[in-house]
């Protein structure tokens, strides 16, 4: 067991362990779908030439968005944590925030995401997430997957529906959306041309490279015979391991001295710079961070969440330099978690499980450069059952919006059922 484990909840070692994975084949999950989730024959047309590439991160485990993005402004934030709280700007103390708009800082550990918050290219909402008020790990991340609270009956994730119902952006690629993990999450379930993908730098068949070329023939003759949904999953895997053998993933020179740190995160987001700059009709890109269940000895000055922070902050950060920063196709990336934590810390200098949280999205298009809250103040009276942060910005709204204006979506009441958005604001051009 690792040492963060020790200190999260059982529910999340369990899950972490046997991973929270989506239906593996599209036809099976849309013949469970409700009768009311639209079936989609035929891709429509994109309405802008301008598509950019999504890549979607999940911080797994609820991360605490006060630690993440620090309400220095409210003081209740620091009467309920006395021990664990981020101290203000103007403390004077070493650890302390770094002001963002007189309200708001980010703690020293999510320092390097400063230049690109300061080019615009970086928005943090805050107060944000799930409406729904489970506090289970399993649901919450389920229902925020998925894009539509508390519906057992669905089974595509909000962005295989925004694949399976846009036509491709490169007529005829082979891989659409790929998750880079040994299990789909469920965000990009129910998308065609879609897989899991661990390593982008090994996928292919294991066994003697001398045979490599024979086996792969070998078993696209054979499931050439088979019917579908399974012949076609085989017909993609085949040309995928064909496609990715194209592109040096080892020998990638990310742009302008950027440095991804030689983590699993840092590889996975320097993979998938290499393969976006290969422009081979890659659509979204969904990649987890674990590790934010922090219940005991949170350790956000310095410990354990400070380190978890500057990785998160210093990967995207090489990733802003890298391809946001450095020019070529256009990417969004979002970033975002189940829940958030409690307010008030627990007997273990931790946190348990809460309800509203943090969002960060990054892009060239992207109304960056500030802190977007409609911030519903931390006293008592003002908090989601009498003891967590309220959301007041509907994670869907910023979804949508990214979804419609920048990913090519025609038909937001697919990818987003019964849900009606708000605009935000949160996208530029």
């Amino acid at each position: 067991m690792s040492e963060h484990q020790s200190t999260a909840c059982p529910e999340y070692v369990e899950l972490s362990r046997r991973g929270f994975l989506g239906v593996g084949a599209s036809a099976a999950i849309l013949a469970s779908a409700p009768a009311w989730l639209p079936r989609v024959a035929v891709a429509k047309d994109y309405r802008s030439a301008q598509r950019d590439v999504v890549v979607s991160i999940f911080l797994r485990g609820a991360a605490d968005g006060m630690s993440l993005c620090v309400p220095y402004g409210d003081a209740a934030y620091y009467t309920a944590r006395p021990t664990i709280a981020v101290a203000r700007p103007d403390s004077g103390l070493a650890n302390r925030a770094i002001d963002l708009n007189g309200f708001f800082g980010l703690p020293p550990g999510m320092a390097g995401l400063i230049p690109a918050y300061q080019e615009g290219n970086l928005l943090i909402l805050h107060a944000t997430g799930s409406i729904d008020p489970s506090r289970s790990h399993f649901d919450a991340q389920r229902f925020m997957e998925l894009g539509k609270a508390r519906d057992l009956a669905v089974n595509t994730g909000w962005l295989g529906r925004h694949i399976l119902s846009t036509a491709p952006a490169s007529p005829g690629s082979v891989l659409r959306a790929l998750g880079i993990t040994s299990g789909l999450q469920l965000t990009l379930s129910g998308g065609p041309q879609t897989l899991p993908i661990p390593d982008l730098d090994k996928f292919g068949l294991d066994g003697s490279s001398t045979t490599a070329a024979a086996r792969q023939t070998a078993l696209t003759d054979m499931y050439s015979l088979v019917a579908d949904p399974l012949k076609a999953a085989a017909q993609t895997t085949a040309a995928t391991i064909t496609l990715l053998n194209t592109i040096d993933f080892a020998g990638y020179i990310p742009n302008a001295g950027s440095v991804y740190p030689a983590t699993g995160f840092g590889t996975a987001l320097k993979s998938s710079a290499a393969l976006i700059k290969a422009q081979v009709g890659v659509e979204a890109i969904a990649i987890d961070l674990g590790g934010w269940d922090t219940h005991t000895v949170q350790g956000t000055q310095t410990g354990y969440m400070a380190t978890l922070m500057a990785q998160l902050a210093n990967t995207l950060a090489a990733f802003h330099n890298d391809v946001i920063r450095g020019g070529g196709p256009g990417v969004t990336v979002v970033v975002m978690s189940e829940f958030g934590r409690q307010l008030v810390e627990n007997g273990s200098q931790g946190t348990d499980h809460g309800h509203g949280n943090t969002m960060f999205v990054m892009g060239k298009c992207i109304a960056g450069g500030r802190v977007l809250a409609n911030w519903p103040g931390l006293t008592v009276d003002k908090l989601f059952e009498g003891r967590d942060l309220q959301v007041t910005i509907d994670y869907r709204d910023v979804l949508a919006e990214i979804a419609s204006k920048r990913l090519g979506t025609t038909d937001l009441n697919f990818v987003f059922p019964s849900f009606t958005p708000t605009d935000r604001g949160v996208v530029s051009c």
